[in-house]
């Protein structure tokens, strides 16, 4: 969720400066104005999906911080499967921003939302962050959704994220780094998710592209 002046695969190899990605930056990465093809970009007015739904198909309960907000815009269609596939792609974000601050690659949230490949980027993402020092206080705007079903099993989704009012901070000294932020503040996300048989749409693989013209506002 931090902004900087890295890319994606630097910040893989640095221990400084990260920039969060949920997917972390795997794959081939698509050009920054792709959009998932046939996508519906029909969306409502503002929305946040619930990060938890305890009792849900088991779902684990997930609660960030005061200091720290996701706010999801748009993340409504008005069609029941698009919504169900829109809230589990914006509870498995937010399962990566609470394993961040939480300091831990392996919390329930992050291996309920998440599968394979997006799985293991995910977990190697936020040990990044926990043997950096760091973590992050402030909000983030995830918006433009665009859903595709594939089959009654697997969907794709693509959104955009803007971290300008999320901000790096240290762990062990509390300091905040409240550098302005540049273009890399803006993220697209392309992600591919995979439907249980308990009901859950998870992240089983994604790609995202830091300084997207298309999510640019």
């Amino acid at each position: 969720m931090k902004r900087r002046s890295l890319s994606v695969a630097a910040a893989f190899a640095a221990t400084t400066a990260l920039l969060l990605t949920a997917c972390g930056g795997g794959g081939d990465a698509p050009k920054a104005n792709d959009k998932i093809k046939g996508a519906d970009q029909s969306t409502s007015s503002t929305a946040s999906p619930r990060a938890s739904a305890a009792g849900s198909a088991g779902r684990p309960g997930i609660a960030l911080p005061g200091d720290v907000q996701d706010k999801f815009e748009g993340w409504t269609t008005g069609d029941a499967t698009k919504d169900a596939i829109l809230a589990d792609a914006g509870r498995a974000q937010t399962a990566t921003n609470d394993a961040i601050i939480k300091g831990t690659p392996n919390t329930p949230g992050l291996t309920f939302y998440y599968k394979g490949k997006a799985l293991t980027s995910s977990t190697r993402w936020v040990q990044k962050w926990l043997d950096a020092g760091i973590t992050y206080t402030g909000t983030t705007h995830y918006y433009s959704p665009k859903v595709e079903i594939f089959d009654s099993k697997s969907a794709g989704v693509s959104y955009c994220a803007d971290e300008t009012k999320a901000y790096n901070k240290d762990r062990k000294s509390k300091k905040v780094d409240r550098t302005p932020a540049g273009k890399d503040a803006f993220v697209l996300y392309n992600t591919r998710l995979e439907k249980t048989g308990q009901g859950v749409w998870q992240t089983a693989d994604g790609t995202s592209v830091r300084g997207s013209k298309t999510c640019m506002r």
